[in-house]
């Protein structure tokens, strides 16, 4: 007698299908868009210092920017989660992100600009939670390492494009302002991807399959684990020197050339999405203490960068690359299992709003410190991120 088809078996193998093409397409949404903003950021230190801005301004702006790109995350992701409004606040977050980049090409002081670097970064702040929490939905057929690997390493695709383009018109002759208005290409390029991606997934939180959570958070007492790794997330943030500061640092120093700076920050973004998907597969095979390689790379990276030559440059941009992936992939992966769909946005930008009020702080410490002693800037922000192993490793420890 024939047996009954298995449809249950039929409809995980195209939800898994689905899952993985969603993935994939908000992936393209990510490469056009770090290519834009990365491209961008790339030369955002030269640029301002260019300007007049000084070494404490530009270390200052970027840890104001990645504080409020941090912090508004917490805001947007719980507008998200209460009015169901996903595509509508995330397209709003792309459009301020990506059109502030070209803006760049007429501002006309260091302030104007100030002002137009930060607002990209709010704007990616915005998107950020909901793209996470969208991609945790796909995840659940693929596992959270993989998703958020591939998603990273086409994300980084275009954060490799985007400084190599600025580099090749800065060795051409090709001034800042020239560069930053030729990513408005890629940037409406990424608008476009978003939109198709909207008309094919009108709610990616059906992509889910229901599976039992690790360990609920909720507003009322969040899990221990939880708010184990927002600290230590914290500490991380907070060790990590924004490269901005890095590139400023080398072009004073005498290290490299101006036309090298978008380079190395290239191959940063080469190595964030390389980290991202080995560190991404780990995961998904030898589970969270993977994190803790992760978190002893980035921290060996700062002696390198503001202690070194040349060579030493290259390394720790390198490791630089990698402590990104660990921030925002590995990182990321993990609070999938820990809360629920309905709040997993909140539970996103919560997580990003504590790490990037940790990253201002660092910022503005470790902007001081550079103008007082390099070798006490390399050993506060190395052991700061060292700090956070044991507290991760705590994390990890928790009972199921």
């Amino acid at each position: 007698m024939n047996s009954a088809p298995d449809h249950s078996s039929s409809s995980v193998t195209t939800g898994r299908g689905r899952a993985i093409a969603f993935v994939v397409l908000i992936g393209f949404v990510s490469l056009f868009a770090d290519m834009t903003y990365e491209g961008g950021r790339s030369v955002a230190g030269p640029f301002l210092g260019s300007m007049g801005a000084s070494a404490v301004v530009v270390s200052v702006v970027a840890g104001v920017g990645e504080f409020l790109g941090y912090g508004v995350r917490y805001v947007s992701g719980r507008a998200a989660d209460r009015s169901g409004g996903y595509w509508r606040i995330m397209g709003l977050g792309y459009v301020i992100n990506l059109l502030s980049v070209p803006l760049l090409a007429i501002a006309g002081s260091w302030a104007a600009a100030m002002v137009l670097l930060i607002a990209e970064r709010v704007g990616r702040a915005i998107r950020a939670p909901i793209r996470g929490a969208m991609l945790s939905h796909a995840a659940s057929h693929t596992g959270a390492g993989w998703a958020f690997g591939m998603h990273s390493a086409l994300d980084q695709m275009g954060g490799l494009g985007g400084p190599l383009l600025i580099a090749w018109l800065l060795a051409s002759g090709t001034g800042y302002r020239h560069g930053f208005a030729l990513l408005l290409i890629p940037a409406l390029a990424s608008l476009a991807v978003l939109f198709t991606a909207r008309i094919f997934y009108p709610d990616p939180r059906e992509l889910e399959l229901h599976m039992p959570l690790v360990e609920v958070a909720t507003w009322s007492g969040f899990g221990r684990t939880f708010r184990l790794y927002c600290v230590a997330a914290a500490l991380v943030g907070a060790g990590f020197v924004d490269f901005a500061l890095i590139a400023f640092h080398l072009i004073r120093g005498g290290v490299v050339q101006p036309p090298s700076i978008p380079l190395l920050y290239a191959l940063a973004m080469a190595m964030e999405g390389i980290g991202a998907l080995v560190l991404g597969r780990l995961l998904d095979r030898f589970g969270r203490s993977v994190v803790g390689l992760g978190i002893a790379l980035s921290a060996l990276a700062v002696p390198l960068l503001f202690l070194g030559g040349v060579r030493a440059a290259i390394a720790g941009t390198a490791l630089w690359g990698i402590g990104m992936a660990t921030q925002d992939t590995v990182f990321h992966a993990l609070l999938s299992p820990l809360v629920p769909r309905e709040r997993r946005a909140t539970a996103f930008g919560l997580f990003d709003a504590l790490r990037g009020t940790a990253w201002l702080g660092g910022s503005f410490v470790l902007g001081l410190l550079y103008t007082v002693n390099l070798p006490a800037l390399a050993v506060a922000a190395a052991v700061t991120q060292l700090v956070a192993i044991p507290v991760f490793l705590d994390a990890s420890a928790t009972p199921r």
